[in-house]
């Protein structure tokens, strides 16, 4: 029976891998958390699964046990204050990787993020220089990573704009705003805007971390997560119709517009704002879904996101109306 120890089991991501393993694998599961109240999972659904009350800053007293795991998988990272989101997303992680024993551990899977990557899937170097905290700590993890001893049983996760969540689980940041959509749509249907990303729900990226679990990969060992590709007029666009909104025509935005209109405003961007709002087009050629693996993907269409989320065009919920 392999040992899997997850970290971040709390999180967004964290609540659908734990569910996930527990339902499909006989794994024995050690969830580590800094807060047990926050963990809405059934620990009582099968033999095997473990609570461990703790924090990354103290990783080092799980020594003996993570000296026994076959499998680690890192999500837990720390987003703002600049000492401890270096803390925990570089020093106490590549310490968590040190602790595992190279003839034991199979694999870790270690969650890093697609903005991190160009367009070939190489690092961003205006990462490192221009990032947030989070960016340019994760920026450094990757960077140490060749050191470890486990470096050739790291599987490194990108994910590209994560969605999730509901009444059990913490909405992922996109997510939690998915229903201010209806409010800037009868705006932004009218104009045309340069950019394209990918997005993946956190239900199908458990998918892809249990199919991992059970089948270690070869090489390479890092994968981008996301659904086919969206332009931004693509993305309007299926919104609008979505919501029943008319698009009669979309008038171009350049660059220049874009800027103006955040002087005019008094918008405040950090460098890593500005960067991205050049760079525009965050897409991979490579990215992968649960159907890369031969498993179900679960939200595969902008449509399908806000149903999940339980957005509903107001026209159905007056016709709705109606019949009660």
């Amino acid at each position: 029976m392999k040992r899997v120890f997850l970290t971040g089991a709390s999180g967004c991501i964290g609540h659908y891998i734990a569910e996930t393993l527990i339902a499909q694998t006989d794994c024995e599961l050690y969830m580590l958390v800094r807060d047990p109240a926050k963990l809405q999972i059934d620990t009582n659904a099968r033999p095997g699964i473990h609570v461990l009350h703790g924090d990354l800053r103290d990783i080092h007293q799980y020594g003996e046990l993570l000296s026994t795991i076959h499998c680690a998988i890192l999500t837990a990272a720390a987003w703002g204050g600049q000492q401890e989101t270096f803390d925990i997303n570089v020093t106490k992680t590549c310490m968590l990787m040190n602790l595992l024993n190279p003839k034991v551990c199979e694999q870790v899977v270690y969650f890093s993020t697609a903005s991190l990557l160009d367009r070939e899937g190489n690092r961003l170097k205006a990462a490192a220089h221009m990032g947030t905290d989070y960016i340019r700590s994760k920026y450094d993890c990757l960077s140490q990573m060749h050191r470890m001893p486990v470096a050739k049983r790291i599987t490194v996760l990108f994910p590209t704009i994560v969605l999730g969540g509901d009444e059990t689980k913490p909405y992922s940041h996109v997510s939690a705003g998915l229903p201010e959509v209806q409010k800037w749509a009868n705006f932004a249907r009218f104009f045309s805007l340069s950019g394209s990303f990918h997005f993946i729900h956190a239900r199908d990226i458990a998918e892809v971390v249990s199919y991992l679990v059970e089948h270690p990969p070869g090489e390479p060992r890092q994968y981008v997560l996301g659904t086919q590709p969206y332009t931004v007029d693509r993305a309007v666009s299926e919104l609008c119709k979505y919501l029943n909104k008319q698009t009669y025509f979309r008038i171009p935005l350049p660059k220049w517009a874009v800027n103006l209109a955040i002087v005019l405003f008094n918008v405040q961007m950090s460098p890593w704002d500005r960067f991205c709002l050049e760079y525009r087009h965050f897409t991979y050629a490579d990215a992968v879904t649960p159907a890369a693996f031969d498993r179900p993907v679960y939200c595969e269409t902008l449509s399908d996101a806000l149903q999940e989320r339980g957005i509903v065009p107001k026209s159905n919920v007056s016709l709705s109306s109606d019949h009660t």
